[in-house]
């Protein structure tokens, strides 16, 4: 039980560190140069983009350790 208590609480992480990245990753991009009139809604577009971008790259992180962590069966 305390083994998948730790687990929920390093995805969680992991999945906020990454959000966050993405977050200030977007930030360099100045999305509002691209627009003559930036909509109001542009920020909430930039987190709504981070959240995906954040969530993906961690997905992918996370399979891959456990992919990595599951190759110790493949030598029994």
């Amino acid at each position: 039980m305390e083994l998948t208590g730790l687990q929920a609480l390093i995805t969680i992480v992991i999945q906020l560190g990454f959000i966050w990245i993405a977050f200030y990753a977007l930030q360099g991009l100045h999305m509002e140069r691209c627009f003559r009139r930036p909509p109001k809604t542009l920020p909430l577009l930039t987190v709504l983009l981070a959240t995906a971008l954040g969530y993906l790259n961690a997905s992918f992180l996370l399979t891959v350790l456990k992919a990595i962590r599951n190759l110790i069966y493949l030598a029994q």
